[in-house]
């Protein structure tokens, strides 16, 4: 009989936790950072020669998605010049963000390079902490930690952090899924400098994303990231070395920021 009251009392209290979880209310976000109508286009360049373009754009109106007001947000890359004829990319990545958690509902990717073919679409339930996952008519569940990101949305939280209380060479966690997989996007904070643009010089924060071992890029640093020092922190000039050489990638026209970016 014992034995009978201690299982009751833990499916009473189990009961009552997973009613607390789904009433608790969803996380929010300060976000002066980025807004609906954002366009920001980029050029990346391999030495003088030009490799490929990148737009990442914010639809100008809410979308709502899991009965929550979303930001869609469109991030598209394809090969161009000399590149196209070697490997024709283009590839096409969506995520539905919400407007107050920064936390992706839904994320969409279809990839198009030479031959292969990939087209995906992940709902989140953030709920629940799981993602499904569905390729044409086959869908899989996956458990995900708690305020997971895909790879859109985990750069924009990114862009609402405020960097003036991270040490320089403090490392910036952020949960992410993809493809089936939980890791964590590492990004070091290096501090603060000067660079030289297009469009003049401005001051920008210095990040570098923690990239794993690969036989492409050469080390864990690899990546180097300048974005904007005010609170748009946008990308404006991205560094990449490979194995061999390097990629740059140049920020070319931008429209719809929050703030107007300081050039002198």
């Amino acid at each position: 009989m014992k034995r009978i009251h201690i299982i009751l009392l833990a499916l009473f209290v189990t009961s009552v936790f997973i009613c607390f979880k789904q009433l608790e209310p969803n996380r929010t976000i300060a976000n002066k950072s980025f807004g609906f109508g954002e366009r920001v286009e980029y050029r990346v360049h391999y030495g003088f020669i030009n490799a490929a373009e990148a737009r990442v754009e914010i639809a100008k109106n809410i979308t709502v998605v899991n009965n929550r007001p979303c930001f869609k947000i469109n991030v598209t890359g394809r090969t161009v010049g000399p590149f196209d004829l070697i490997s024709r990319v283009r590839d096409t990545w969506r995520s539905y963000v919400d407007t107050a958690a920064i936390l992706p509902h839904m994320f969409y990717q279809n990839i198009q390079e030479n031959k292969y073919r990939k087209e995906q679409t992940t709902v989140f339930h953030h709920n629940k902490d799981m993602a499904v996952s569905s390729i044409k008519d086959e869908s899989k569940t996956f458990n995900v930690p708690n305020n997971i990101h895909d790879i859109i949305s985990g750069y924009f939280f990114l862009r609402t952090i405020n960097f003036d209380k991270i040490n320089e060479g403090e490392v910036i966690e952020v949960p992410t899924f993809f493809d089936g997989d939980v890791y964590k996007l590492r990004v070091r904070y290096v501090g603060k400098d000067v660079i030289k643009t297009k469009f003049g010089k401005t001051r920008v924060l210095r990040l570098n994303p923690l990239i794993p071992d690969n036989k492409l890029f050469k080390g864990e640093g690899a990546m180097r990231l300048w974005i904007s020092d005010d609170s748009n922190k946008i990308p404006l000039k991205v560094q990449v070395e490979l194995v061999i050489g390097s990629l740059e990638m140049d920020l070319k026209e931008y429209k719809g920021l929050k703030k107007d970016l300081a050039w002198f």
